[in-house]
């Protein structure tokens, strides 16, 4: 992050201790900070370029700025301001949907407007000051557990080393059908612009169609269009479509068909709703979504998403998905979904990523690549290569977190655009590689078709005097703790609604 950027995150960084002890939290400010951004933003474009801004009169920057809104007077015009946004179409509407003012004290709501947002020039900043700044508020924002914001941050390096592998090409369309923040999306348009030459043309599709996602939750979908608009992705105006939109991704089966697919969908099992009966008393049930073109019926969130990425992707499509260990090994409905994937696709590489790496606690995770294919006899996946980026590799986000170094023999054993010509690191005379291939066949020999795929020795088990520092150690075992928490909650839920069924 350069200097500028750097100076631009402290200073509205600082702000928001101010503003925490109002009980504010981290995403509170981050979205108070969007809605007054792109206002200040569209009242600069509108002086430099002699256009009508699309903000509608009496909402726009001039209104808030205006020495005279003060107090009450400024707390309420800023509340009836959003509610009037919310009720625009395209970039507008998704930014401002259903927003409310949290900042109770209009002195600190005057100071945010004039002080902080007001003193800078936003326009004259390149979109790589503004895009990281932005993104550095959105990682401090994950920092924050206990509001639970890590879940839609993808650590940067390990959504580069992606990219890097996937090879986006310009005039191809991408999409993350769990787009948080809009990590995935950005890492991409950053790639085109920097490997390719692009003209007019192709800088006009990046900017307007090359980039699709789309988000669950609308707090979360305004940050990611604030982030791509930053960065000089989508439109101005409502002439053209958004590219991102707040809907359930997984609700209905697809109707365009993408280039490429790259997401990290949400951790957690279990899709539920809240159910209230007539006498008001309330339960959760299980949510399955029932979709032709799903192999099976399961409330695992997971395997539904992975159907969803095959069923996104065009025929000779590729994909790159981050999913826990569960999605490897888990029975029934995961060994069904192993199966189809494996022989209606080129299941050709797996990642699995260390602990320590995502602000979401307890999480094992891994990356699989894969590439759509047209109907066949036979099964398209002959060989699953796979990296082992876990054993014996320890990361914390405080003292030792993973850089982009770190995944560079892989996207170098993953070899980009040349995967014909793969070798191994790993055979009986270097017992210590981590990239080697298992067989179609191999696989499916396996118990439950289980792409749970690991050989390297665990020195830590071995060898007492190379233990790892007693930090990371400690925040191992609670992770595992953490992880196996959350299964046994799924059982246990699914012991209670069957027992309810009974009932």
């Amino acid at each position: 992050m350069s200097d500028t950027s750097n100076r631009i995150v402290q200073k509205l960084w600082s702000y928001c201790n101010v503003l925490r002890d109002d009980g504010l939290s981290y995403q509170d400010y981050l979205e108070q900070l969007t809605f007054l951004l792109f206002l200040k933003m569209a009242d600069e474009r509108a002086a430099l370029t002699g256009k009508e801004q699309p903000i509608p009169r009496g909402c726009r920057w001039a209104d808030l700025a205006n020495p005279q809104m003060e107090g009450v007077k400024l707390e309420q015009h800023y509340r009836e301001t959003l509610a009037k946004l919310g009720q625009q179409g395209g970039m507008l509407g998704i930014i401002f949907e259903k927003a409310q003012n949290k900042i109770q004290d209009p002195a600190k709501l005057r100071q945010l407007i004039v002080e902080l947002i007001g003193k800078e020039n936003w326009l004259s900043m390149s979109a790589d000051v503004k895009g990281d700044a932005y993104e550095g508020l959105l990682e401090k924002n994950a920092q924050d557990v206990k509001g639970g914001a890590g879940q839609y941050f993808t650590p940067r390096a390990l959504i580069q080393a992606i990219v890097d592998c996937v090879q986006p090409a310009p005039g191809e369309v991408i999409v993350d059908p769990a787009c948080g923040t809009g990590g995935f999306l950005l890492a991409v348009h950053d790639y085109l612009a920097s490997h390719h030459e692009l003209d007019r043309t192709a800088k006009k599709h990046l900017r307007f169609d090359a980039l699709r996602g789309v988000e669950l939750v609308p707090g979360v979908s305004r940050l990611c269009a604030m982030n791509l608009f930053l960065h000089g992705v989508g439109p101005d105006d409502d002439n053209r479509e958004p590219p991102i939109r707040t809907d359930d991704a997984l609700r209905d089966e697809p109707s365009d068909h993408f280039d490429v697919v790259v997401t990290n969908p949400p951790f957690g099992k279990k899709s539920s709703i809240t159910v209230v009966n007539e006498e008001g008393e309330t339960d959760r049930e299980t949510l399955t979504y029932n979709r032709p073109d799903f192999w099976t019926t399961t409330s695992n969130k997971q395997l539904n998403f992975v159907q969803h990425v095959k069923s996104l992707l065009k025929i000779h499509g590729r994909a790159a998905v981050v999913v826990p260990d569960n999605v490897l090994f888990e029975g029934g409905a995961g060994e069904t979904v192993r199966r189809k994937l494996l022989a209606e696709c080129d299941v050709h590489t797996l990642l699995r990523l260390p602990t320590g790496i995502f602000y979401a606690q307890g999480v094992k995770a891994n990356v699989v690549f894969f590439d759509r294919k047209p109907g066949a006899k036979k099964p398209w996946t002959k060989k699953v290569w796979v990296y082992d980026l876990r054993t014996n590799k320890h990361f914390t986000l405080k003292t030792k977190r993973m850089a982009r170094a770190d995944l560079d023999e892989f996207v170098a054993c993953y070899k980009p655009g040349e995967r014909q010509k793969r070798k191994a690191t790993w055979s009986e005379k270097t017992p210590e590689g981590r990239w080697r291939a298992f067989t179609y066949d191999e696989i499916v020999a396996r118990d439950k078709v289980s792409l749970d795929l690991f050989w390297l020795r665990d020195e830590s088990l071995e060898d007492s005097a190379n233990l790892p520092d007693p930090n990371i150690l400690a925040q191992e075992i609670a992770d595992d703790l953490r992880s196996a928490l959350g299964q046994i909650e799924d059982i246990l839920g699914d012991l209670e609604q069957r027992a309810a069924l009974r009932r």
